[in-house]
């Protein structure tokens, strides 16, 4: 009872309560965040991870240009639903080349964070052809002119560079061939391309 009465003064007094709460979250900060100044990198390394090839790189940007992100998150977060649905909950160095970064939890399609390889490539081709085709009760929009459109080879070397100034080691003999390996391929080579190395560096071993 001695406790009770002791913690409805620090509830009675604004300024007491005020004090003690800083002090709380100051405390919880130093424990938190301390540690990390003795450490040299936050971010755990993962096996086998690369930058993206340049029709990988083509097929991101027109996965940006078209909005895929505002309806598919690329985080799977680490509760069992998620993990059972979806496979491995993503990790920060899978992401160390992705700029911008595509992380974030808002979803009006499925997650795609580990999407590379759970389908074919005719499946995938037809799935954006036209949705409703594959997934009866699908409300994604169709994207026909994908199958039409030309990969815009001259931007990839720029974009490249662009990459290679913030961090991602491309090479310069990589943005030298990039064009001739993006050359006369068609936007929908390049996004399903993209969509089948998504989150296959990690697999999820139960």
């Amino acid at each position: 009872m001695a406790i009770l009465d002791k913690h409805k003064i620090l509830e009675t007094n604004a300024t007491l309560l005020l004090v003690c709460s800083f002090l709380v979250v100051t405390i919880g900060g130093i424990v938190q965040i301390a540690p990390l100044f003795w450490l040299e990198n936050t971010i755990e390394d993962v096996e086998g991870m690369r930058p993206y090839t340049p029709l990988e790189l083509a097929g991101r940007e027109i996965y940006l240009r078209e909005g895929c992100y505002v309806c598919h998150s690329q985080m799977i977060r680490p509760m069992r639903d998620e993990v059972e649905r979806y496979g491995h909950y993503s990790v920060a160095g899978e992401s160390v080349y992705e700029h911008p970064f595509l992380w974030g939890s808002k979803r009006t399609g499925p997650d795609l964070a580990r999407l590379g390889g759970r389908y074919s490539d005719e499946w995938h081709r037809a799935h954006l052809y036209n949705p409703r085709d594959v997934v009866p009760e699908s409300i994604m929009p169709s994207y026909p002119w994908l199958f039409h459109n030309d990969v815009d080879a001259a931007s990839v070397p720029g974009k490249m560079e662009a990459l290679r100034k913030v961090g991602v080691p491309y090479t310069d003999e990589d943005i030298a061939n990039a064009t001739s390996k993006v050359e006369g391929m068609k936007e929908i080579d390049a996004l399903v391309v993209y969509l089948q190395q998504l989150g296959t560096l990690i697999k999820y071993k139960r």
